[in-house]
């Protein structure tokens, strides 16, 4: 559904997938909105008129997480199958299908300069990834279970994760090091955000809480 936030009335509804729709994000223009599902597509929506221009398939299970690069040139999906696949937004194309993850891939994002992808997943593991290439450039790995919301930080230097392991993580990109772990929630960290100065960080849990992080202490404000 598309709904007028000064209103909060619905403007549309968007039908065509045949099961349950995980994610919806909309392209750095606005103009299109992408939905993945368990019905194992993609769609590409026109904003304007509620109707489905595209419907992307290839993905062999669920499509979880999915994200615009920054030119909204490309479309980066995680899947179920463990894999992420590269969609050329203007033909509906798969460009690239990243494999390396062992289990399904919960979610997908694009460093702000657009050059790398990260992924999370249920291997309990984050793998960078070269867009121009197609190759994975780092695994990070410390979390003990998986982990589920990933976010670079404004200045795309620091990556944040949330995990079923309590924990959160954040990691310096360029050497794929861990540099603190911000503990303090009772369950599962499902998803993390950087305030737009990169000063702070919220997360939101299972646990029915969201908590506020001073990033350079790492302390829960």
């Amino acid at each position: 559904k598309l709904w007028d936030v000064s209103t909060g009335k619905a403007i549309k509804t968007l039908t065509g997938h045949s099961s349950s729709v995980l994610s919806v994000v909309f392209s750095p223009d606005g103009k299109t909105l992408a939905s993945g599902s368990y019905d194992y597509t993609i769609k590409l929506w026109d904003v304007s008129t509620g109707k489905a221009i595209k419907t992307l398939t290839g993905h062999s299970s669920t499509v979880r997480g999915i994200v615009f690069s920054p030119d909204g040139k490309t479309l980066a999906s995680g899947s179920d199958d463990k894999t992420i696949k590269l969609w050329d937004v203007s033909t509906g194309k798969a460009i690239k299908t990243l494999t390396g993850h062992s289990g399904l891939v919960y979610s997908v994002v694009f460093s702000p300069d657009g050059k790398t992808l990260t992924s999370g997943s249920y291997d309990n593991t984050i793998k960078l990834w070269d867009v121009s290439t197609g190759k994975a450039i780092k695994t990070l790995t410390g979390h003990s279970s998986t982990v589920r919301g990933i976010v670079f930080s404004p200045d795309g230097k620091t990556l944040a994760s949330g995990s079923d392991d309590k924990t959160i993580k954040l990691w310096d990109v360029s050497t794929g090091k861990a540099i603190k772990t911000l503990t303090g929630h009772s369950s599962s960290v499902l998803s993390v955000v950087f305030s737009p100065d990169g000063k702070t960080l919220a997360s939101g849990s299972l646990d029915n809480t969201i908590k506020l992080w001073d990033v350079s202490t790492g302390k829960a404000i």
